[in-house]
Order: C-alpha cells, then structure tokens, then sequence
C-alpha cells in the first residue's frame, strides 16, 4: 500500500476529486495549507500598499491506495492538476506498512 500526499492548487481540487472516483477511489483526506516552492511567493496590492504574500495557498489531498492502483492515481492526480504552470503542485508517494479500521478492527488492503 502507498500513501500518496499531493499538494495541489485550491482550484484543482473537484477535478482531482472527479478523476479519483472515477478510478474507484473511495476516501481522501483533505486540507488546506499553505506553502511555496520555485514562485517563492508573490506581491498584491492592497490600498496602495504593496504587500509580499510569501507563502501561496494549496490544497493537500492524502489517499492510501493498493500498489497497483499507484501509477493510475498519480497520472490521474497529475492530468486533473496540471496547468502548465510554476505552482501546480507535486505528488509524494510513501510506503504504508499496515491500516486498521478502527471500527470494525479490519486491517491491510480491507480496511482501506
């Protein structure tokens, strides 16, 4: 099983969400954060003043698939997010050694 962390613009969300489901992807974790990575941030304006936002707002979207789903999700995860531009996002995968479902005690690829 891995867990994929993606990192994403708030504005890619739904389509991620869509392109998941469609590959049978039933439960994501989803939070909002904040981070920069090569933009470095950006500047506004702001009754006249110029202002430096330094860290720009993104959605982290964290699902536990099987190891074969794993290259399917991250090109769905990719395709969905992906604009082209300096900001889109990135995509971590991490091993995940087991999962239990707390209500029913089910562990392993069941309790996903």
């Amino acid at each position: 099983m891995k867990l994929l962390k993606c990192i994403v613009r708030p504005n890619a969300l739904d389509r991620v969400k869509e392109s998941l489901g469609n590959l049978g992807v039933m439960g994501m974790t989803v939070s909002e954060v904040k981070g920069f990575g090569r933009q470095k941030g950006h500047k506004e304006l702001y009754r006249g003043a110029e202002y430096t936002i330094d860290f720009s707002p993104k959605i982290a979207i964290e699902v536990v698939v099987r190891d074969d789903l794993v290259a399917a999700v991250v090109d769905a995860v990719r395709e969905a997010a992906q604009s082209g531009r300096i900001g889109d996002g990135k995509i971590f995968v991490l091993n995940v050694e087991d999962v239990v479902r707390i209500r029913t005690g089910e562990t392993g690829e069941a309790a996903i």
